[in-house]
C-alpha cells in the first residue's frame, strides 16, 4: 500500500511539474509547494524540480555547510524525536544547491542512533543531503508547518516548512526546518 501511495504521489508531482514546464506562465509557489508535498524526501523533490526546470545539468542536489552559528534546538525537540534528555543529537545546517543555485537553507536535528554507522559517517564527511544519505530507511515525511516566509529564515525565503521524518514503524529520525529561496521560481531555460 505504501509503495502505491508513493507511486501515486510521484505521478502527481511529475504531472504538476510537466504542466509548469509547458506553460508560458511564470513558475508559482503553489506548483513548487505541491512538488515538495508529493515527496517524502525534500532532496527528491528538489532534484525533480531542478531537472524539469533546467536549473543545472546534471540536476544533482548537494548539501553545502552553511555559514553561521548552529541553531539551538527548538523547544520540545526531544519529545518530538522521542529521545531521552541525555541521548546524543545530531545537527546539520546546510544549503541545498543544484549547480550553483541555492534552493534552500535547512536546519536538521536528527537521532544518530537510529541511523547506521555508514549513514552517520556520510553525513559528517560529505556533501550528501540527509534524504539521500538515509534513503534506504524508507522514511516518510510528516509536515508540521508551512508558511510563505518565516521569521527564522534568511531574506529571500519564499516558503518555510517544518517536518518530521519517520521510520516505517513511526519512530522519528529527524526534525527539519527548511527555508526555500526565490531561486526555485526562476527556471533555467
Amino acid at each position: 500500500m505504501e509503495a502505491i501511495r508513493r507511486a501515486n504521489r510521484g505521478i502527481v508531482a511529475v504531472g504538476l511539474s510537466l504542466a509548469a514546464c509547458t506553460s508560458t506562465q511564470p513558475l508559482s509557489i503553489d506548483q513548487f509547494e505541491a512538488t515538495l508535498d508529493s515527496h517524502d524526501s525534500a532532496t527528491e523533490a528538489l532534484t525533480q524540480w531542478c531537472s524539469i526546470h533546467h536549473m543545472a545539468e546534471p540536476p544533482v542536489i548537494r548539501a553545502i555547510a552553511a555559514n553561521g552559528e548552529s541553531r539551538e534546538p527548538p523547544a520540545g525537540l526531544r519529545e518530538l524525536l522521542d529521545i531521552a534528555s541525555d541521548a546524543p543529537l545530531g545537527y546539520r545546517h546546510v544549503q541545498l544547491v543544484c549547480g550553483d543555485t541555492v534552493l534552500s537553507e535547512a536546519h536538521n536535528w536528527f537521532v544518530p542512533s537510529r541511523l547506521s554507522g555508514e549513514m552517520n559517517h556520510v553525513l559528517e564527511t560529505t556533501d550528501t543531503p540527509f534524504g539521500t544519505a538515509v534513503a534506504t530507511l524508507d522514511f516518510t515525511r510528516r509536515k508540521l508547518a508551512s508558511m510563505r516566509s518565516g521569521p527564522e529564515c534568511p531574506d529571500g525565503t519564499i516558503l518555510t516548512q517544518r517536518a518530521l521524518l519517520l521510520l516505517p514503524d513511526g519512530q522519528p529520525i529527524s526534525l527539519v526546518m527548511e527555508c526555500y529561496t526565490s531561486a526555485n521560481l526562476t527556471p533555467g531555460w
